[in-house]
């Protein structure tokens, strides 16, 4: 699934080509895309303009304007496994796994949602009038995510060390943190030499501060490298894939040698998915604890 650097890559891509134009036209190709919503998507978008492109965490929204009136709902858009936003020509063929089509009034490229697995959907959505209006409802619970501005350091690090579990599964818990998935946490775990069973309330100040520096040290170089990409499932808004696999130290190396010591690297399997570390450089909790 992608995580916070790819949905960014999707949202910088997207603010790029759809800011400021008018929706002539709306078409749903499957239904499975759009339904949560309570009219037809049509109905919701047509006659609107994209007012910009935003993001928490692994989620990413349009707000929508209609006319001067005020910015009070958006289209909300949640990847899944597979989805993919793509700005294509309106004459150009339709991906094979296509479910919304997306018009503009200038006749420039359209937005198309491909996904494969159709765990993904569109969905527009209020935004949330609590806390603030800057985020759609079904995700104003989710937590700011460790970019944000209302991300608080401090306040991260006395609810994690309060949650008396495994470091990596607060990683994972999208109210304490958002953005933050299964290969993020490996390669930030990695460089702050933690083990991803480690229980929170061990952790110090210092070692969650060096956490929280890893986790944004490791998604900001995936951004720069478009994101990871394992396969065709993840690309960007132009259809192209992120290079950051090449510069994973950890996450699907098992067996491979340790960047940092050479040891050779463990997979454990972790929540029915899998967790990779070094054994020597983020040793097991001695505690018993898991």
């Amino acid at each position: 699934m992608p995580e916070l650097p790819e949905v960014e890559v999707v949202r910088r891509g997207l603010e790029s080509w759809v800011a400021g134009r008018e929706i002539a036209s709306a078409e749903v190709l499957h239904p499975r895309a759009v339904r949560r919503n309570t009219g037809t998507l049509a109905d919701l978008l047509v006659g609107r303009t994209v007012v910009s492109a935003e993001r928490r965490g692994k989620y990413l929204w349009l707000p929508l304007r209609e006319g001067d009136s005020p910015v009070e709902d958006a289209l909300m858009a949640h990847l899944g496994m597979s989805g993919q936003l793509l700005m294509v020509e309106p004459k150009e063929p339709e991906e094979k796994h296509l479910r919304v089509r997306i018009g503009f009034t200038d006749g420039g490229p359209e937005l198309r949602f491909v996904d494969q697995r159709t765990f993904g959907h569109l969905l527009v959505s209020p935004l949330a009038v609590r806390p603030s209006r800057d985020v759609p409802e079904p995700i104003a619970h989710i937590a700011p995510d460790p970019f944000e501005e209302s991300f608080d350091d401090a306040e991260f690090t006395i609810r994690i060390r309060r949650r008396q579990t495994g470091v990596k599964r607060a990683l994972l818990d999208q109210s304490l943190i958002s953005g933050v998935g299964n290969i993020y946490a490996d390669e930030a775990l990695w460089r702050a030499k933690l083990h991803w069973a480690r229980p929170t309330e061990t952790l110090t100040g210092k070692k969650v501060a060096e956490l929280l520096t890893a986790a944004r040290g490791v998604m900001t170089e995936a951004l720069g490298e478009g994101g990871t990409s394992f396969d065709r499932l993840y690309v960007n808004v132009n259809g192209e894939s992120g290079y950051f696999d090449r510069s994973l130290a950890v996450y699907g190396r098992r067996d491979e040698p340790c960047p940092r010591c050479g040891t050779p690297i463990r997979r454990d399997a972790f929540m029915n998915r899998s967790s990779y570390s070094c054994p020597k450089c983020q040793p097991r909790p001695r505690n018993g604890r898991w």
